[in-house]
């Protein structure tokens, strides 16, 4: 057997530049989340030059689509090296099949062959190149094109594969008539904006921001005329650029920080199995995955600033007048910190990726979208056990949830001083069930998650399964359908 490697080795280890160790060094980083920082800030100071210096009042379309995709080829080079071969032969292959296939076809072989691509390098990659170690790789940047692939094959098979009538009024507004050319193809799959962190866009956003239509064709789409301008306005995103980048250095610093000074490894030490008391276990429990969650932070949060100093992701204007960017926006911290339910945790982690199981699934399904959707979910994930631990754990926590709260709420709401209360409860158990749900997806590993699930005596399952059992499950309305299919967990950066 193989010699582990030494710490030292690993925390220098990568597949893509190497020069960038120095800093690597220095900081006591390691070197592919060095390079992968590296990237992103770089792209940040690009997209300022982007959206000023090939603004689309200077620049024709077929310039800015270039640009965007060679840079972000450039990128994915840098942070992978030859490993990045995996994205260009997944997209080459992908875009045969968009060009020859039927559009009553398209959606399937493309979902096919890319959904089979992610899982075969999901297996090689952990199985065979034993290449599991590193913080960031390539599957991370192969998972977003795996999105946008299929994204893009379903909505082109609606567009020209099938009636309007059978179509949602979401399908309808985001069906396209015409199949992209290459260009434009490779610049929505790999521009520089989104290639190494998401998120996933539906393309005709993108194309309209390209075109320099996206804020337009938002603000026409909420009538902004209603909202009291009497001319089209044109927002500038450097105030939500900059109030994301101070969101961003928070969470660096309680990533160097808290997520150092508790290690998931500490859910399955000595003194935490045989020692802690159940009480004591709960509350450690909650403070790791708490100490986990700063790196998606930072880095989805990063992603979505990068997009909008480029001028994409305006959303239209609340109810205050207010301009919003958060059309690409991968989470809601404060909902997610405060959240009294289940489907409201869930509803605001990871968004994008919620979105894109319901375009390619939940929505598609001909029969259990649930179960479709949740299993899809973990296939894009990978191949972890840890994973399914997760998700199926996920599917009785979501039912117990939904089945707990339809029956039991209406009686708090007589009072606000049980409303509180009821809050208070809620949000204490909705926290404890997250963290219990998502530590297997961290730990991904059998081992560590039965130890820590043993420690626990199993309790969340059991009361979930008892509440199904006992408590009716009325049946879902719209909005529950749209929240039960957007479970998923924690997708690497």
């Amino acid at each position: 057997m193989a010699a582990e490697p030494s710490p030292s080795s690993l925390a220098y280890r990568t597949t893509g530049s190497t020069l960038l160790h120095p800093v690597s060094d220095l900081l006591g980083i390691p070197l592919d989340q060095v390079n992968f920082v590296a990237c992103q800030l770089f792209a940040l100071l690009a997209a300022f030059w982007f959206r000023i210096y090939l603004s689309p009042e200077k620049t024709s379309s077929a310039i800015r689509h270039a640009f965007a995709a060679i840079f972000g080829i450039y990128f994915v080079i840098f942070c992978f090296g030859w490993y990045s071969i995996h994205l260009f032969v997944l997209v080459l292959i992908c875009y045969g099949i968009l060009i020859t296939s039927s559009t009553h076809n398209v959606h399937r072989y493309s979902f096919v062959v890319a959904m089979g691509y992610l899982t075969v390098c999901h297996i090689s990659r952990i199985y065979i190149f034993h290449y599991g170690i590193l913080t960031t790789d390539f599957s991370g940047p192969l998972m977003i094109v795996t999105q946008k692939i299929t994204t893009l094959a379903f909505q082109i098979h609606d567009g020209l594969g099938r009636k309007t009538e059978d179509l949602t009024p979401e399908q309808l507004r985001l069906a396209i008539k015409v199949r992209p050319s290459f260009l434009e193809y490779i610049s929505y799959l790999l521009n520089f904006l989104s290639v190494i962190a998401g998120p996933c866009s539906s393309y005709k956003d993108y194309v309209a921001f390209i075109e320099g239509r996206h804020i337009h064709m938002k603000l026409l789409e909420m009538n902004w005329k209603q909202k009291g301008y009497s001319s089209l306005p044109n927002p500038s995103p450097t105030g939500a650029v900059m109030h994301k980048l101070c969101i961003t250095l928070v969470s660096l610093f309680f990533f160097l920080t808290l997520t150092k000074a508790y290690p998931v490894t500490c859910l399955v030490d000595d003194w935490f199995v045989n020692e802690a008391s159940f009480l004591s276990r709960l509350c450690y429990l909650y403070i790791v995955m708490q100490a986990s969650k700063p790196k998606y932070y930072f880095a989805w949060t990063l992603a979505d600033a990068v997009n909008n100093a480029a001028g994409y992701g305006f959303s239209g204007v609340d109810k205050n007048g207010n301009f919003c960017w958060n059309l690409l926006s991968n989470l809601n911290i404060w909902k997610i910190e405060t959240a009294t339910s289940f489907k409201m945790y869930i509803e605001n982690w990871n968004i994008q990726t919620a979105i894109w199981l319901k375009c390619v699934c939940y929505e598609r399904a001909p029969c259990f979208p649930t179960a479709l959707t949740f299993i899809l979910s973990a296939l894009w994930h990978g191949v972890y056990p840890g994973y399914y631990f997760t998700f199926l754990t996920g599917i009785l926590v979501t039912l117990a949830a939904r089945a707990m709260r339809t029956t039991c709420r209406h009686f708090f709401l007589s009072s606000e001083t049980l409303k509180t209360a009821y809050d208070v409860i809620t949000w204490a158990s909705t926290q404890l069930a997250v963290s219990y749900t998502v530590a297997p997806f961290v730990m991904l590993a059998v081992e560590p998650a039965l130890t820590l699930y043993k420690s626990l005596y199993f309790h969340l399952h059991i009361i979930s399964l008892l509440i199904i059992l006992i408590l009716p499950i009325k049946p879902q309305t719209t909005r529950q359908s749209q929240t039960l299919n957007s479970f998923h967990n924690k997708e690497k950066t």
